[in-house]
């Protein structure tokens, strides 16, 4: 089976995503999963919303990175639970907005969107800037 050359440009975007924010998942899986259930089943999204304040302050500049407003999880006999958090990135001209997926042992990103306010000249020029933008909004990071 092959690739199509958009699902390689979305699947560098998520690792990229992902490796930028690996501390904030890592925190926020320190959680009770029954919390967030609860959270999202009794929808107190600004419980959540503090949460994920919370996990991300020691990691990114204010503003950076932010919870959404949605979230969803998904409960099956066989498996762990998974939390599904609707997220936001916006740091110089790069605004992505992705779901978080926290699971048991790890946690996944999906793209949903990306958007690059900065002169480009493709798919890897955004994914450059993407880069850059999420290394400059981490904390203790060099101003550009």
């Amino acid at each position: 089976m092959s690739v199509d050359s958009r699902d390689d440009d979305f699947a560098i975007r998520a690792k990229a995503i992902a490796d930028g924010i690996r501390e904030v998942a890592a925190e926020l899986r320190l959680i009770n999963v029954a919390d967030f259930i609860s959270f999202i089943h009794l929808e107190q999204f600004g419980n959540i919303r503090d949460i994920v304040n919370s996990s991300m302050e020691l990691y990114f500049k204010h503003g950076t990175l932010s919870y959404g407003c949605a979230a969803d999880y998904e409960i099956e006999w066989d498996r762990p639970p998974a939390i599904i958090l609707d997220m936001d990135f916006h740091h110089h001209h790069v605004t992505v907005s992705f779901n978080l997926v926290l699971r048991d042992c790890h946690a996944t990103v999906v793209v949903r969107s990306l958007s690059v306010d900065a002169p480009s000249d493709g798919p890897e020029d955004d994914i450059r800037h993407l880069v850059a933008a999420i290394a400059d909004a981490r904390l203790g990071a060099p101003a550009v």
